[in-house]
């Protein structure tokens, strides 16, 4: 034993340099043309670049993998060991060049999309059919989610673009490291049964429906009703709750309760036993979408904000 030897440097070995994947492509052109001179030619290079990588390369493995003969080279068993694993290697990267193609074109790549229920049966709905002619080979999936687990999602990467609406009294909260694309603003409708005497007025207001039994909608819906009615000056006596506009719709209908909808609930779907007003002197919400700034660069991300764009902008349109 050497004085400054000590057991752990005799029994473990010593690390080898990293293989450099572009040497090993090199080299692989020396294996298959069996020459230096024509590694170089393939590659545009000169033979002395080629040489000193192949000699970077033997000596980062340790062993030779060329042995001279006559004028030419011949490769040693290291290295006929070490081109099973290059021609490994170079299929790899040809794999890997193909599949990312396929995202930069449009012909891969996956979208999940999360949106609350009136804009999936509209804005959603229309992204992904218009995404899915123009984009077959994009694998996408929509989500129904109210605004705060869309979010939530996004948050968490499950899912790539998250379809939101406001109120003017409650903002939702947009991750640090996202970005909102406006996509609508969505004015709130009063929804009256056949025959109720408001029907002929050409403007109704909240407070004109102080003495009404009200159904309303989600949560966040629910909170803006509150906070609008008490601006108005009145409690609105709320008999039943549900999230499905279509049940809104029904109860309505049987003259069980009025109610105020999004316009893009009542685009959704509606029912024609009920009738449909503007709300005056109030300010509409607005949807949005948002995505992570790191996912916006991503092709197949892009393409369906696009879409969603579209949609948006086609049921804005008069």
């Amino acid at each position: 034993m050497e004085p400054h030897e000590t057991h752990a440097d005799l029994e473990a070995p010593r690390a080898l340099p990293a293989l450099d994947p572009r040497s090993i492509l090199i080299f692989r052109e020396v294996g298959r043309t069996g020459s230096l001179t024509g590694a170089a030619q393939v590659l545009g290079w000169t033979q002395p670049a080629v040489s000193q990588h192949v000699r970077r390369l033997e000596a980062a493995a340790g062993v030779p993998l060329l042995a001279r003969e006559g004028r030419g080279v011949v490769v040693t068993d290291a290295g006929r060991a070490l081109l099973r694993h290059a021609d490994a290697l170079a299929a790899a990267l040809q794999d890997a060049e193909h599949e990312l193609a396929d995202h930069a074109h449009l012909r891969a790549g996956r979208v999940r999309i999360a949106s609350f229920p009136s804009a999936s049966a509209t804005i959603a709905a229309r992204a992904v059919s218009d995404l899915a002619e123009r984009f077959p080979g994009i694998d996408l999936r929509l989500e129904q989610l109210e605004p705060p687990e869309a979010l939530r999602a996004l948050e968490e990467g499950a899912c790539d673009i998250a379809i939101v609406f406001e109120y003017d009294d409650g903002h939702v909260s947009v991750p640090v490291d996202a970005d909102r694309t406006r996509l609508a603003v969505d004015p709130l409708q009063i929804i009256l049964p056949p025959g109720h005497p408001l029907t002929a007025r050409a403007e109704i207001r909240l407070d004109d429906l102080a003495d009404e039994q009200w159904v309303t909608g989600c949560i966040s819906c629910r909170r803006h009703l509150l906070t609008s009615t008490s601006a108005a000056g009145f409690t609105p006596d709320i008999r039943h709750s549900t999230d499905d506009y279509v049940v809104v719709q029904a109860l309505v209908a049987t003259r069980m309760a009025v109610a105020v909808l999004p316009s893009l609930a009542v685009r959704a779907s509606r029912n024609p036993d009920v009738t449909v007003h503007p709300l005056a002197d109030h300010a509409p919400r607005r949807v949005s979408a948002i995505t992570r700034r790191s996912a916006r660069s991503v092709p197949s991300v892009g393409a369906a904000l696009a879409a969603i764009q579209r949609a948006a902008h086609a049921l804005n349109a008069p």
